[in-house]
């Protein structure tokens, strides 16, 4: 079992910035691969981006490269997402998730946190 307890979300203006923590804790391994996935209303839940939790490479999602910076803290056992120029379309709630490999699919991953929410005010 893996628990994940999300924090970081509030409200900020168009072109702030934000930083999301996600605390890890139980039954992981170097190769468990950690998601951000975001969900807005109305909307399918959507990939943001992903870091392998053992050696750290990091995946992103096209659309938020170079805004967007996922890492991992393993002292804190603590996943991060680091959310630059935001715009009023990043309102969302985000999501941590625990998957025993690499993959950009909601189904695949066996571990969800309760969520944080981002509103961005234009």
């Amino acid at each position: 079992q893996v628990q994940l307890v999300e924090s970081g979300g509030g409200l900020v203006q168009a072109g702030g910035s934000l930083r999301l923590s996600c605390v890890v804790s139980g039954r992981t391994f170097s190769s468990s691969f950690m998601g951000w996935f975001r969900q807005a209303p109305g909307k399918e839940r959507e990939y943001v981006a992903g870091i392998r939790w053992g050696v750290g490479n990091t995946f992103y999602a096209d659309s938020m490269k170079g805004r967007f910076t996922i890492s991992r803290d393993l002292s804190k056992n603590t996943v991060y997402l680091q959310m630059n120029s935001l715009k009023p379309e990043d309102t969302a709630d985000y999501y941590c998730a625990c998957s025993r490999y690499h993959s950009r699919s909601p189904p695949e991953f066996d571990y969800w946190g309760q969520g944080t929410q981002v509103t961005v005010s234009s």
